[in-house]
């Protein structure tokens, strides 16, 4: 016969556990969440750096093997002749491409064989807000691609470029018309900014209003400080989470019902991690970019002013892959795949792979959606 008392002392004694459970990973998020963050463990070195920008080079992996959202992927000892810079955007910290040890882009690469490079921007603070797109377009990008180049030994190279990064990678390509650019991977690049959805729709009446300001006074954005358009981290984070407030909201919900996972807790703490620690913008770079992006739409007219130039896509001949999101409302399929149209590629492909602004470079479904194939596709065009 089943004994009450003992099965009520069994389930309080089970009640204790869970909330003890729930208390300790709930201490951890709030007060420790550091300690929950697994971003950021691949080594690496630093091979030059301004005091503001930095070159890494990631060194060959020492184990034989790495795990990939569940794959095994052997570690390949022949290295690829091209080596590969990943060039961010500005705003966003290294982590996103570190962000777990079995979903770490720059891991995977070194891991199928590829020389793999990463420029840091740093955190330009209120001292560098006069930068603008030629500030890194036309000065840094050179310089530190040529200390890639004096690295590896290599001339030719392969660029990897997510949202403005995708940007700094075909203006460099456009305007520098360096012919040793062998491959450019594009991911998140808002060609036609005017077609991506809502967003673009309030750029147009945005433009439209520009417009009507420019005939009748002759002002213009860029007859502003930079300093005017310097936007904090802090800024730049909300401005992130607001391009999806439902998921943010709903990601914090769910980490209250989750809390009893420790894993779940410990994944929310580094995917935080990242997003809660955005990089500012200097504010000559805003400028360019609301100007000449967002409100004139130039690329979508296949060029755009960089300084005193224009830097034309028709000069982008490098063997292209863009990639866009099926739900990035930033940078729409449709507004993406203008590229096609305007560079000079003879060899070109446009994908469209599951996620949003975020999700196609280090989202969940990343690696099978997107990495292995972009691997594929590179290993094939780098010896």
């Amino acid at each position: 016969m089943r004994n009450p008392l003992k099965s009520a002392i069994k389930t309080s004694s089970g009640l204790a556990r869970q909330s003890a459970l729930y208390a300790g990973n709930a201490f951890d998020r709030i007060f420790r969440a550091a300690s929950l963050v697994q971003a950021g463990q691949t080594p690496f070195e630093t091979l030059h750096s301004n005091g503001l920008v930095s070159l890494r080079y990631y060194p060959p992996l020492e184990e034989d093997f790495i795990e990939l959202d569940g794959m095994v992927i052997p570690v390949e000892r022949k290295t690829h002749r091209t080596p590969i810079v990943i060039i961010p955007p500005l705003a966003v910290n290294m982590l996103i491409y570190d962000l777990f040890p079995q979903r770490s882009l720059v891991r995977f690469l070194r891991a199928r064989g590829f020389e793999v490079y990463l420029i840091d921007w740093g955190m330009p603070g209120r001292e560098h807000t006069h930068y603008n797109m030629h500030t890194y377009v036309a000065e840094f990008l050179p310089e530190y691609l040529n200390r890639v180049r004096e690295h590896s030994g290599e001339q030719e190279l392969s660029l990897h470029g997510w949202s403005m990064g995708g940007m700094f990678t075909l203006f460099y390509s456009a305007l520098s018309k360096d012919q040793h650019i062998r491959n450019a991977i594009v991911l998140g690049l808002p060609i036609d900014s005017h077609a991506s959805g809502l967003i673009g729709w309030m750029y147009q009446r945005i433009a439209d209003v520009a417009e009507l300001v420019r005939k009748r006074t002759g002002f213009r954005l860029h007859d502003m400080k930079p300093h005017w358009f310097h936007t904090p981290g802090w800024a730049n984070t909300i401005g992130f989470k607001l391009t999806n407030p439902v998921g943010s909201v709903m990601g914090y919900w769910e980490l209250i019902v989750r809390l009893g996972d420790r894993e779940f807790v410990t994944n929310h703490a580094t995917t935080s991690a990242f997003l809660d620690r955005m990089v500012a913008y200097p504010g000559g770079v805003i400028q360019d970019t609301v100007v000449r992006v967002w409100i004139d739409n130039q690329l979508a007219k296949g060029q755009i002013q960089i300084g005193d130039d224009f830097a034309r896509l028709e000069n982008v001949n490098a063997n292209l892959l863009a990639i866009a999101g099926q739900e990035d409302t930033l940078a729409t399929p449709g507004a993406a795949k203008r590229v096609m149209d305007h560079v000079s590629s003879t060899d070109k492909t446009f994908r469209v792979a599951p996620g949003g602004h975020m999700g196609i470079l280090a989202g969940s479904k990343a690696p099978r959606a997107s990495w292995l194939e972009l691997a594929d596709w590179l290993a094939a065009r780098s010896d």
